[in-house]
């Protein structure tokens, strides 16, 4: 069985009047690739900066590596890359001169660090830039270097904060293949991500709303917990039928996918036995209808709409109460 290399204990941050993180509760296991999802704000980066020891816990304790995440946070530092959700490198120096600054930074042994760049330089597709000033990189080779610096001096944990914002699909899938060969080598992974497609590739997955932890399990038993409860419905006109179907009270989510209307329900069977009986919308005619399987997009609405905060407790899920 795999060990812990997070670990944290009803953790809190307050800022003044603001609750950022509450009561967090939960471990990350060593080799897997943890995603964290969350609205904006909901507290994902102050999550990480307190793992990192950037920031104090209010109350709480968490632990990276065995370490205290703020005790110990200089003896952590050396365990762990962290890529900001900024690009945050020196924009000025070269790749190979940032590279030869966060491996001097890092304390990497002289006669070990010129292998690493090299090395670096091969795996992360910056050989060709490697005298490129940083700042004339493209996004998806800036986040590339700051993978590889973040990576350096050979730590065994690396966070990214949402590490493929604003990159296209070609270098989204460089950085994770990437991520799956580092987790393959028996790295772990924490990264946060606001794309549900980069989320169904994790290995775990925890969901975080105004500062609580609402889930953590893997994405099929996330999905699970919704199945039979999603319809595709086919109306027309479709931009017609979706403000009148949102209207409804058995309705809990209805969104508009692929041309139809997507809907979550707790009584699906009765949704639709209903709608057959006596059909409401003399505007809007009725073509069909198809159970669908979740995705993880249906399963971050439904948690962010607090349709499934009540769930039921498994070993590798917590849920928090304040």
């Amino acid at each position: 069985m795999s060990e812990s290399v997070i670990e944290l204990h009803g953790i809190v941050k307050r800022y003044r009047n603001t609750l950022a993180v509450d009561q967090v509760t939960m471990s990350v296991q060593s080799g897997e690739i943890f995603g964290f999802l969350g609205a904006n704000g909901a507290g994902k980066t102050t999550t990480i900066r307190m793992l990192c020891g950037l920031t104090r816990p209010t109350a709480g304790r968490g632990t990276v590596c065995g370490l205290d995440v703020w005790r110990e946070r200089h003896r952590i530092r050396q365990r762990f890359g962290y890529v900001p959700q900024r690009f945050s490198l020196y924009t000025d120096l070269t790749v190979i001169e940032n590279l030869r600054f966060f491996g001097g930074a890092y304390q990497v042994p002289r006669a070990e660090l010129d292998q690493r760049i090299e090395t670096a330089l091969g795996n992360f597709e910056l050989a060709s830039r490697r005298n490129a000033r940083a700042g004339s990189l493209s996004g998806g080779f800036k986040q590339l270097l700051s993978i590889a610096c973040a990576l350096v001096h050979d730590p065994n944990l690396l966070f990214l904060d949402e590490p493929t914002a604003g990159l296209d699909p070609v270098h989204r899938q460089s950085i994770w293949d990437l991520l799956y060969e580092l987790s393959q080598r028996g790295r772990t992974i924490f990264v946060t991500t606001h794309y549900m497609d980069e989320a169904e590739r994790c290995t775990d997955v925890g969901f975080i709303q105004e500062g609580r932890l609402m889930a953590k399990d893997a994405p099929s038993r996330l999905k699970q917990r919704l199945e039979g409860k999603l319809l595709e419905l086919h109306v027309e006109p479709v931009m017609d039928a979706l403000p009148a179907f949102r209207k409804r009270s058995d309705i809990l989510t209805v969104e508009l996918r692929s041309g139809r209307l997507r809907v979550l329900s707790d009584d699906p069977e009765g949704l639709i036995a209903g709608l057959h009986k006596s059909w409401p919308y003399p505007e809007l005619k009725w073509l069909g209808h198809e159970n669908v399987p979740p995705d993880m997009e249906d399963v971050f609405m439904a948690y962010s709409l607090g349709h499934l905060n009540e769930m039921t407790e498994s070993p590798r899920l917590t849920v928090t109460a304040s």
